[in-house]
């Protein structure tokens, strides 16, 4: 039996059968028995004999419907999600190395629930072994979502509107011990209540995405720490009711986390800095448009000796003295961006460069530097792959000639508004042996 249409439909697999599955229909042994040709198979019977099969065969014409169901499940792994479904169209030798769990592994579904929906929809995904599932639009309860897939790994609700405290809290009723990555971003209402239920039974968990959802306070942060211990991935973006005191609840219990997303966070300051500090498995954090931020602060973040990633973009308060703490205080981040920090100069980089010798990407966008300071950072940064100085207005053909000769491992460039840039350093640059992109506006060239 062919697969259900309601059923494709909600798994994102295409009903009509596109040129590539045709293109598989009308090249194989099994054509006539697709169902909208079935009219053609008491012909197809005439035509071909047995021993006429035989000889294509024994003359070596075999052709992909002689193969294995396991080298089918194998190439079908390759294809793409809407490819998968339209093999499985094609016939039911087809059909069946489709729904081999290898061929689904690491797919997420896409789903839109609607009231009465079709049945079969969920035990459909559970045999195809699908682990990960994003929900488009929610219709229908999140408790049919968690009790349908048993086994699901990750779930996605972000920007479902409709998702509150009742249906987290209804979902979530028992224990949910295979989900691991839960991502709630621009769910507006939820609050610390769903929280509570998600530390409750969600125990290991390690990915949280709760970027825009407003209305979590300090005592949600209390509540991830109590019971969210394996927790590696937190995005608290536009959570503008924490403070220094949430963060400071997480230092205390979340030592596995490895990335802190806190952008847009206005209500923190230094202190929060200083309780991060003491989450010594931080590899990344994200601090842009954090206004409150200070120089002082870099201070606390030069002694995490795991931190890689530093975005400190738009931050307003950081100047070059922040990065002379950076550089002094031993960071070893390899990617650092202070992009529209204007009160970032040539001071900086030449803190940058006196310190800062493991940086692969570096963003100066829209800050005040000039060739004398990218003049400083081309002698020692040898290891710099991605330079992003777009839209700085004091740049010449002379500080991208000092690129083109010293930072020959750069990959990607962005020069989007530098004015003072000609021809001559553009050629200069499009020279550098691994340059793939460069951006000089709202297109890439190369």
């Amino acid at each position: 039996m062919m697969e259900d249409p309601t059923q494709v439909l909600f798994t994102e697999l295409p009903v009509p059968l596109l040129s590539t599955a045709a293109f598989l229909r009308h090249h194989t042994r099994y054509q006539p028995y697709h169902l909208p040709h079935r009219f053609h198979i008491q012909e197809f019977v005439q035509q071909r004999t047995y021993e006429e099969e035989q000889t294509e065969l024994d003359s070596g014409k075999t052709h992909i419907s002689c193969l294995y169901p396991e080298i089918l499940a194998i190439i079908f792994s390759y294809l793409d999600v809407r490819d998968k479904g339209r093999v499985a169209q094609v016939c039911t030798t087809w059909r069946d190395a489709a729904y081999h769990k290898s061929v689904w592994r690491g797919v997420e579904a896409k789903l839109h629930l609607r009231r009465g929906a079709n049945p079969s929809l969920f035990p459909s995904l559970v045999r195809r072994g699908i682990k990960r599932v994003q929900v488009l639009s929610l219709r229908r309860s999140l408790r049919d979502v968690i009790q349908g897939i048993p086994n699901m790994e990750s779930l996605n609700l972000s920007g479902c509107y409709n998702v509150a405290d009742v249906g987290i809290t209804h979902g979530f009723s028992t224990e949910c011990p295979s989900l691991t990555q839960l991502n709630l971003s621009l769910c507006k209402q939820v609050t610390d209540n769903s929280l509570s239920r998600i530390a409750q039974h969600l125990k290991n968990l390690e990915v949280l995405e709760l970027g825009g959802c407003c209305n979590v306070t300090n005592t949600g942060l209390v509540l991830i720490a109590w019971g969210l211990k394996k927790l590696k991935r937190l995005n608290l973006r536009s959570c503008w009711h924490v403070s220094d005191q949430g963060i400071g609840h997480l230092s205390f219990a979340n030592q596995s986390l490895e990335y802190l997303g806190l952008q847009d966070c206005q209500r923190l300051s230094d202190e929060a800095l200083k309780y991060a500090a003491a989450l010594t498995s931080i590899k990344s954090i994200n601090l842009s448009f954090c206004i409150s931020i200070t120089d002082s602060g870099l201070k606390h973040l030069a002694k995490m000796t795991n931190l890689r990633e530093l975005n400190l973009r738009s931050c307003d308060n950081i100047s070059d003295i922040g990065m002379a703490y950076l550089a002094e205080g031993g960071s070893r981040i390899s990617s650092l961006d202070v992009s529209f920090c204007d009160k970032i100069g040539d001071q900086a980089l030449v803190h940058i460069s006196q310190g800062l010798f493991n940086l692969k990407s570096l963003s100066l966008s829209a800050c005040q530097i000039s060739d004398e300071g990218l003049a400083k950072i081309s002698n020692t940064l040898h290891d710099l792959e991605t330079l992003n100085i777009g839209q700085c207005s004091r740049v010449t053909d002379k500080g991208l000639t000092n690129i083109a000769e010293a930072l020959t491992r750069l990959k990607c460039i962005d020069l989007y508004g530098c004015t003072r840039i000609t021809t001559v350093g553009l050629e200069k640059v499009m020279k550098l042996p691994q340059l793939s992109v460069l951006n000089l506006g709202l297109w890439h060239v190369r």
